[in-house]
């Protein structure tokens, strides 16, 4: 199961904190959390702190500027 959180407007460190905070409620039949940003610094944080918890991070540029981060359960 998936879920998806939209965080475009948000700036640092606020991207990283709240997919953190998601990334730690996710249930165990949930394996995948899509993040929607548009703050680009927040694609060094996000990907370096949901690899320590244990997630695969794929990044797909969706817009001028705007972000799909893909983070799944390894």
């Amino acid at each position: 199961m998936s879920k998806q959180i939209d965080l475009r407007g948000e700036i640092c460190p606020y991207p990283m904190m709240k997919t953190v905070q998601a990334l730690k409620k996710l249930g165990r039949e949930d394996h995948e959390l899509v993040v929607i940003i548009d703050h680009a610094p927040a694609l060094e944080t996000i990907p370096t702190q949901a690899e320590r918890l244990g997630f695969t991070v794929e990044i797909k540029e969706t817009g001028s500027p705007e972000w799909r981060i893909t983070l799944t359960r390894k």
